[in-house]
């Protein structure tokens, strides 16, 4: 219970905004619904307030209309029972799925992070890298984004930061090269986590995803079994965007897993729904702050629970 406790509490902080907007604030759900008897009408302005957090038109629109059939039926009559309702439906949408990391059974675990630029991937890398740390884990980062040198540089900044090695390469050289001399590192060194950052490209450029997929092509000869994850970072700020390029990145990029970034600056993390109702990856990591300890893996439970907490 108070692992649990300690989760939900995390989730709470990343989630304020977003809770005073949906549940708890003045236009929020609580004074919505709490003593008022359930009509079409009531319905309508919850739909509205669903959609203006973010949690998405296609889960929003089942989650209204199983309510109005509820509600026709007699089932619910009123706005304190939708609370409770909204509650049991959203913990419902996420079944039993494996979100830990998958690690190597030897050699390094190699990480590769995909994402538009602008979601916050490197300081996602240094959460991660923060949170192996804390295990024991020896990290090594390829900085494969050859592309623009301020991505190189922040990359190098964290790491200083972090006591963690980067192998780098030429500005504009080939990302795939980098890869691949980043893989003989984590090797030589005995690395338990390589991470490596690509660049930051769009979902819609077929050259750009072509340089990702041979990348992965590249590591998987050199380490067996790598990439091992393949995870997509989603800016929680982004709305509807994040829900594009997750459907994009899933496609083309063998993602494995979501981590959510800048969930503590949004007022629409129901993104976190949306995200579950559009793709069957699972988000595996929030971001909850700015720090390199600022950052949960996900749990559907304490996520609801800290939502909902008033």
């Amino acid at each position: 219970m108070g692992f649990f406790r300690s989760l939900v509490d995390g989730f709470k902080k990343g989630l304020e905004k977003t809770r005073e907007a949906l549940v708890t604030g003045a236009q929020g759900l609580k004074n919505l619904l709490t003593g008022r008897t359930l009509d079409d009408a009531l319905i309508d302005q919850l739909q509205a307030r669903l959609l203006q957090a973010d949690v998405g038109v296609k889960t929003t629109s089942r989650l209204i209309a199983r309510i109005r059939d509820d509600f026709r039926s007699g089932k619910i009559a009123t706005g304190d029972q939708v609370l409770d309702y909204l509650k049991a439906e959203i913990r419902a949408m996420w079944p039993q799925q494996d979100r830990a990391l998958r690690l190597a059974p030897s050699g390094p675990t190699v990480i590769l992070m995909t994402g538009v630029n602008g979601v916050g991937k490197t300081t996602s890398i240094a959460k991660l890298c923060q949170h192996f740390i804390d295990q024991n884990r020896s990290v090594v980062l390829g900085a494969c984004d050859t592309f623009r040198a301020g991505a190189v540089a922040q990359l190098e900044t964290w790491a200083a930061r972090l006591g963690v090695p980067v192998i780098r390469g030429q500005q504009g050289g080939d990302p795939a090269a980098v890869a691949f001399d980043a893989c003989a590192a984590a090797k030589a060194r005995n690395a338990d986590i390589l991470i490596l950052d690509t660049a930051g490209r769009l979902q819609t450029q077929d050259p750009l995803m072509r340089q990702l997929a041979k990348i992965v092509a590249v590591v998987g000869r050199q380490i067996p079994g790598a990439p091992h994850e393949v995870l997509l970072v989603l800016d929680a700020t982004s709305g509807q965007n994040a829900l594009r390029q997750a459907e994009e990145f899933g496609k083309a990029a063998g993602v494995t897993g979501v981590f959510l970034s800048k969930l503590d600056g949004t007022a629409k993390g129901g993104i976190v729904i949306a995200v579950r109702e559009v793709t069957d990856t699972p988000v595996k990591f929030v971001g909850t702050g700015e720090t390199p300890r600022d950052m949960q893996p996900f749990d559907p439970e304490a996520f609801v629970e800290a939502l909902f907490e008033v």
